[in-house]
């Protein structure tokens, strides 16, 4: 593996100075606008685009001295790069928020007002894209996504930008938080893995759901049930998903509570893998949506201030087994990559 100079660069700017990624997400739109009109109990269309941009500011200033970057969405964001900390660098996101619900497949779009040049113009130190994604759609479905992923890693080549590409993987007419797909999740998640570490794709770093749903691994504090692995199992999915990675991953929290993410963590350490950090978003900072909607960003800022930092600290103490991303590239420093 070789990395460009720009390339280097820009994951150095998103990393610790351990080449860590402990980086905080707030590019949420749909789900966050949602969010607010609930906790204030009124229709979406009566809560402004205003809203959600002082939320992400508010997250954006309180949490990234704690954090190495933060992710972001040049819809709502934008004010917020202008608050983040200096120790922290900045992805920005490239997709438009949700799937293309008029078809089969789940398929991505991007903002149309926006390129990989103009999100670093921007202020982007790297380009996330999500896609859902899973190695069982139809071939025909499958063979768009990697033609389109294929482009978005052509984009950041040219432009010398590090891609970080997350896959969230379904299963059509299935709950993806039940347990007839969660036993189906960790070969969903390796073969993602495997699809996405090749080099025709242009991928930098993997941001990866955890192979298995914590509330059915027997043995976690999160367990649920039904049983559908036993902590043992559930650590072989762990090895057996990062095995196959050719590329850096990290993890991402999916939407889970700040008790639930910082276990998978601990199991994911005492699995042995070979992770490289995480992207964190809601366990971070969910707790502090209803805050925000009925006391306003005051009482949101002093939320973040205490309860927000101590849930990104509780994720940052788990990062220790963690490894650093330029680990991949058989080097003992990003330095020596120049």
């Amino acid at each position: 593996m070789r990395i460009s100079e720009g390339k280097r660069r820009g994951l150095e700017a998103v990393s610790n100075k351990d080449g860590v990624i402990a980086a905080a997400a707030m590019d949420q739109r749909g789900s966050l606008h949602k969010s607010i009109a609930q906790g204030r109990g009124v229709p979406t269309d009566q809560v402004k685009p205003e809203a959600l941009t002082e939320f992400k500011v508010a997250v954006t200033k309180i949490l990234t001295p704690h954090a190495s970057a933060i992710l972001l969405d040049p819809e709502y964001s934008l004010p917020a790069v202008k608050v983040v900390a200096k120790n922290a660098g900045v992805l920005l996101a490239y997709e438009k928020s949700g799937y293309d619900k008029t078809g089969p497949g789940r398929l991505p779009d991007l903002l149309p007002e926006w390129s990989v040049r103009r999100l670093v113009e921007a202020g982007a130190n790297s380009i996330k894209l999500l896609m859902y994604y899973t190695p069982f759609d139809p071939p025909a479905v499958n063979e768009i996504k990697h033609a389109f992923i294929e482009r978005i890693g052509a984009e950041c080549a040219a432009t010398d930008v590090p891609f970080f590409l997350e896959f969230i993987g379904y299963e059509e007419g299935k709950d993806e938080n039940g347990p007839e797909y969660a036993a189906k999740k960790p070969e969903v998640v390796t073969k993602s893995m495997a699809e996405f570490s090749k080099d025709r794709y242009g991928v930098d770093v993997l941001k990866v759901e955890v192979p298995v749903n914590m509330k059915y691994v027997e043995g976690t504090k999160a367990f649920k049930g039904p049983r559908v692995w036993t902590r043992a199992q559930a650590k072989e999915a762990f090895q057996n998903a990062a095995s196959v990675a050719r590329r850096p991953f990290i993890y991402l929290s999916a939407g889970v509570s700040n008790e639930v993410f910082t276990e998978t963590l601990e199991l994911a350490a005492e699995s042995g893998v070979n992770w490289c950090g995480v992207l964190c978003g809601r366990a971070t900072w969910k707790d502090g949506v209803p805050v925000y909607a009925k006391g306003g960003v005051k009482a949101l800022e002093d939320w973040l201030a205490d309860q927000g930092v101590k849930n990104i600290q509780a994720v940052n103490d788990r990062l220790k087994t963690a490894r650093p991303w330029y680990s991949f590239y058989g080097v003992e420093s990003a330095t020596a990559l120049r």
